[in-house]
């Protein structure tokens, strides 16, 4: 029976930082006026986040009007160092070097260009020559999980290791100010932030966590609750109220079949890894599977940290989960995007 293959090590990186309350009082404040500049308040108030990091800071950068062939530009720019310190960091966990990685894979939604990251990184860091790299585009915040499942695959099927990458920078689509009030904008404006988070997948046993099963359901009724459409002015957000309906409709089914198949229960879980698109799908999260509060303390620690930072931020969850004083011994990994979509993974702590 082949063993399954083991995430053995996870590397991060972070732009600069700054307070929401900053962002909001020097920058955000400016944008909306009236009864908009109360509700604008409100959102960023309530969003879970103190604090974001941005490779762009707006406020150093107003980037609300650049066109956007120059925000694709800067995105190579930024993302390649924010890239590159994420995936040798990730190796130097795993202690391998750039030579073993058999396929590279890339996850970006916020980002365009060719070569793209895969190419120019796996040049840049010494891939082999025939390492394979495959590119996730415009899977939004659940792109960790198949890119996951990609690359673990791989992993049964060659007996080799595998890298994946995801890297964001949603600073770079900041929306010029609408002369009508666009809730959806206020939203992602209060939310999203910029990472980069690696991870080294290898065959065999071996300490870390252990890739069970990557699993998915889209609802594709709900198409339209979430979208991200490139405009002349960089990719605009469109983000439905009723995604937590939909997420409280599907999430318990999702997650008791994916433990019911391992001979599980959501009590054998002790970890959890729920990708914070805001608090109230937290909220829904926990009510559906009837969580204790405790249970996505991570989740929310990561969303008031570091904001919503599109496909690396269930990886920062997983980061800190197995840095705890006591790791987990099955973590639950959940994200959410386009589709609607709901990817799933199931983890288990190897021996040390």
């Amino acid at each position: 029976m082949v063993s399954a293959p083991v995430m053995a090590g996870i590397g991060l990186a972070l732009p600069p930082s700054t307070t929401q309350e900053e962002l909001w009082e020097r920058f955000f404040a400016g944008r909306y006026a009236g009864t908009t500049r109360a509700l604008a308040e409100r959102i960023f108030a309530n969003s879970g986040v103190r604090r974001r990091q941005a490779a762009v800071s707006p406020l150093l950068e107003d980037v609300a009007e650049w066109p956007t062939e120059r925000r694709m530009r800067r995105y190579l720019v930024e993302a390649l160092p924010l890239g590159k310190e994420a995936v040798d960091r990730a190796l130097t966990a795993s202690g391998l070097t750039a030579g073993d990685v058999g396929l590279f894979a890339v996850c970006s939604c916020t980002g365009y260009v060719t070569p793209g990251l895969d190419i120019l990184l796996a040049r840049d860091m010494g891939m082999a020559p025939d390492t394979q790299r495959l590119f996730v585009g415009h899977m939004g915040c659940y792109a960790a999980l198949p890119g996951l499942g990609a690359v673990t695959d791989f992993v049964v099927a060659r007996r080799r290791p595998a890298l994946l990458l995801c890297a964001e920078l949603t600073s770079l689509h900041l929306q010029p100010s609408a002369v009508r009030v666009d809730t959806q904008q206020i939203v992602a404006h209060a939310l999203f932030s910029d990472a980069a988070a690696a991870v080294v997948v290898v065959p065999g046993a071996g300490p870390g966590y252990a890739v069970r099963e990557v699993t998915a359901l889209t609802d594709t009724s709900t198409a339209d609750h979430m979208t991200w459409d490139v405009t002349d002015l960089g990719f605009r957000m469109g983000l439905s109220p009723r995604v937590p309906q939909v997420l409280a409709l599907h999430v318990r089914d999702l997650v008791g079949q994916l433990l019911g198949r391992h001979g599980l229960r959501l009590v054998d879980v002790d970890g959890w890894a729920v990708h914070p698109g805001g608090p109230r799908i937290l909220t829904v999260v926990e009510r559906e599977l009837g969580l204790d509060p405790e249970a996505l303390a991570e989740s929310r620690s990561t969303l008031a940290e570091h904001g919503n930072c599109s496909s690396p931020t269930v990886l920062l969850i997983l980061d800190r989960l197995r840095r705890a004083p006591r790791p987990p011994r099955w973590i639950v990994m959940l994200a959410f995007g386009p589709g609607l979509t709901l990817y799933a993974a199931l983890l288990s702590r190897t021996s040390d």
